[in-house]
């Protein structure tokens, strides 16, 4: 059972580490890389120096959402983190815009172990190791021939470490001994719906625009001209969007399927994208669509005769 899985308890109340393996892991080289990355995310690359990154939207034309990434920049290069199904298209997406620049693309995916220490005693484990502990989103600093990064999957506080795939079972070990306990992908799961973290791919996808997710620290609104900000920036001007991502709970003994809808009396007032059912909490956590109109009225939501609050958790981290 979920709810006595040491994993998942770690994460709640101790420090638990994740194997990431297999996360997008890019490099990117060349004087014009900068440049490059600037025009084609949402957020403002050309101001970050050596040792800081940023969250970020790739957009298409319209707006809408291909992918997410952290950018982390260093002294020879940048270094981007991304969700294993857009690993391979956000190589080839970039790759498709180098046309005259200095800008060299290599992936490092199958050569790099991922590995997360998260929850509220992370930074002990951390400390324990003498290993480095950015405190900024997407603040990174090396750690013997390790870089380690101030990101989390779950929301909770968390590092990640990169480091060569061949020393993955050492770290892990050393992230045991230091007092971290491993944390399947189930917990992982109920642990970021309990926080409201949404995932690329599952709760937004290129059906979705940066305002409906509501991650505005992936958007910077005065960097100037970059490949969908016409539609961003018309959003804004604009004032709102039509639906908005939000933290749920519902009352269930069972988390609802994906595309569950939602209904303000009678009506369609959204639906789910992720859900799972949460020991703390004793009902089902979720992340799902609500139009502006069901939000703007306060009607009571439901879900198959279940009860749907909206949930006013703290920002995950991301």
């Amino acid at each position: 059972m979920i709810g006595v899985h040491p994993g998942y308890q770690a994460l709640r109340e101790g420090a638990a580490w994740l194997d990431l393996t297999g996360r997008g892991f890019l490099r990117v080289t060349g004087e014009d890389s900068a440049r490059l990355l600037h025009a084609l995310c949402s957020n403002h690359v050309e101001q970050l120096r050596p040792g800081d990154g940023c969250y970020a939207f790739i957009l298409n034309a319209q707006g809408h959402i291909l992918a997410d990434v952290h950018i982390l920049r260093r002294a020879e290069d940048f270094l981007l983190d991304t969700e294993p199904e857009t690993a391979r298209f956000v190589c080839q997406h970039l790759d498709k815009h180098i046309i005259a620049d200095d800008v060299s693309l290599e992936d490092l995916t199958a050569q790099s172990a991922v590995l997360a220490i998260e929850g509220p005693r992370a930074a002990a484990v951390l400390e324990a190791l003498s290993a480095p502990r950015p405190k900024i989103l997407c603040q990174h600093a090396p750690w013997e021939d390790a870089l380690v990064a101030r990101l989390s999957v779950t929301g909770l506080p968390g590092w990640r470490v990169f480091a060569p795939r061949e020393r993955k079972d050492a770290l892990a070990g050393q992230l045991e001994e230091a007092g971290a306990v491993p944390a399947g992908a189930e917990a992982v799961r109920v642990a970021r719906l309990e926080v409201g973290k949404p995932r690329c791919g599952e709760d937004f996808t290129d059906q979705h625009l940066p305002q409906e997710t509501q991650l505005l620290h992936a958007v910077h609104f005065s960097k100037g001209c970059y490949l969908g900000q016409e539609i961003v920036e018309r959003i804004r001007s604009q004032g709102h969007v039509r639906r908005l991502l939000m933290p749920l709970t519902v009352d269930a003994p069972e988390a609802p399927a994906p595309g569950a809808k939602i209904l303000a009396g009678e009506r369609e007032a959204g639906e789910i994208t992720s859900a799972a059912f949460s020991p703390a909490l004793a009902k089902a956590v979720a992340l799902g669509f609500l139009h502006h109109d069901a939000l703007a009225s306060g009607a009571r939501l439901t879900l198959d005769g279940a009860s749907v609050e909206v949930r006013s958790a703290r920002p995950p981290e991301c």
